[in-house]
């Protein structure tokens, strides 16, 4: 019983363990699901990426290492070059926190866009860090935040879900909204 268990896994241990490894391609193939196309789903959401530019500081948009791509804090910067800027609980509303997250998100998109040239090499949204810039007595973060997440999911289905933090800021630079960093597992 125990050895026509184990036979298939000492079948693998040789396979894997010759000279002649499978081609990338042949890799990709098993792990990429064919129905999987992030950019038609943004397609059917009428969302265009937009032009990343250039980092306005001392930083890079995205950091590889690995398959984990960790991706620069991005801000509401809109379709018109605007920020969506205030802060929640005085000068915005939940709504209009959670349509400025989304913006974050679409910014982010398009910089995995521009990084790895496919978004089908996205495996999984690890983990967000949402930043909101928001008075003291704000307490609807979550709510806010939920902007990106629902348009990770939305982009992504299930590799979209992720671990996520959303915590309230005294400011933000340019007096953002919000502002998003992002964690993504890649293939390759």
């Amino acid at each position: 019983m125990i050895l026509r268990k184990t036979l298939p896994l000492i079948a693998l241990c040789i396979v894997l363990s010759c000279k002649n490894e499978p081609p990338k391609e042949a890799l990709e193939k098993v792990t990429m699901d064919e129905d999987y196309d992030p950019e038609a789903n943004l397609s059917a959401l009428r969302i265009e990426l937009r032009p990343i530019g250039s980092p306005v500081a001392n930083y890079v948009h995205a950091v590889r290492t690995g398959n984990l791509l960790f991706l620069a804090g991005k801000g509401p910067r809109q379709a018109n070059g605007e920020n969506v800027v205030g802060k929640l609980g005085l000068d915005l509303t939940v709504e209009e926190g959670y349509n400025a997250a989304r913006e974050a998100g679409i910014n982010q998109l398009s910089v995995l866009k521009e990084e790895l040239g496919d978004l089908r090499k996205v495996k999984r949204i690890v983990n967000v860090k949402g930043m909101v810039n928001a008075i003291p007595e704000f307490a609807e973060q979550s709510k806010v935040i939920n902007g990106y997440s629902d348009l990770m999911v939305a982009v992504f289905g299930e590799k979209g879900k992720h671990s996520r933090a959303a915590v309230g800021m005294g400011s933000l630079p340019g007096n953002m909204a919000v502002e998003v960093e992002m964690v993504v597992e890649v293939y390759e």
